[in-house]
């Protein structure tokens, strides 16, 4: 009797622990469509509303155009087919299939989608996505770009190693190294020389300030960058 009882108890805690996967996998993909609205619709829509100007721009072919298309293919690879695999009983990776980095992961991807909506606003009329290099911006140094000089891209990537952890599979991890990979691309190479060109010395001083993605990491020298 008493192995039948311990043998029943394993096996509802076994199904518990399958239905609390299943719940990360759905929470993971209502967190990635939550980022897409947000941050490609409404955030879209919020500009075009009050400028007239959807602050698209285009990315031409090269260099630029790959680091975009990576952020897009790795963004889907985590946000979407990592939780889909998840759902379709993929084998995550064991090494990280630890429910309390799964759980942290979700708060990790939530914050991460607050912040780069967030930090989307706080750009106000000069929000854009894609860099047009005939038009003239303005340098934006405060409020969250006091911190970082990208906090859009540090939110979403903070929200890439959320999901990532939350549904740890291989297509996962290769998803978020696609994404950080798009994302240092489209900052050092179409971004910074941008600004650079169109700021000159007020971005060099801001730039050897100022960290990257990450407070006080990621500063550059002045006289340092590509022009």
């Amino acid at each position: 009797m008493g192995g039948g009882r311990a043998a029943a108890g394993t096996v509802c805690l076994v199904t518990i622990a399958h239905s609390e996967v299943i719940a990360v996998a759905v929470i993971a993909l209502v967190v990635f469509a939550l980022f897409v609205v947000l941050a490609g619709g409404v955030r879209v829509w919020l500009q075009y509303r009050y400028t007239g100007d959807t602050g698209i721009r285009s990315v031409r072919p090269g260099s630029g155009l790959w680091a975009v298309l990576a952020t897009v293919v790795g963004s889907g690879a985590v946000g979407v087919l990592a939780p889909l695999g998840e759902l379709a009983g993929w084998a995550p990776l064991s090494f990280l299939d630890v429910p309390s980095l799964r759980f942290a992961g979700v708060i990790l991807a939530g914050v991460g989608v607050l912040g780069a909506f967030v930090a989307q606003l706080a750009m106000g009329t000069y929000w854009r996505i894609g860099v047009d290099p005939t038009e003239r911006t303005t340098l934006l140094t405060d409020g969250l770009f006091r911190v970082v000089r990208n906090p859009i891209y540090a939110a979403w990537g903070l929200m890439g190693l959320g999901l990532a952890l939350a549904v740890p599979n291989l297509i996962a991890v290769v998803g978020l190294a696609v994404l950080v990979a798009g994302i240092e691309l489209v900052v050092r190479v179409v971004e910074e020389p941008y600004l650079h060109r169109q700021h000159g010395f007020a971005y060099e001083r801001y730039a050897a300030q100022v960290g990257r993605f990450v407070p006080g990491v990621g500063r550059l020298h002045r006289g340092g960058l590509p022009r």
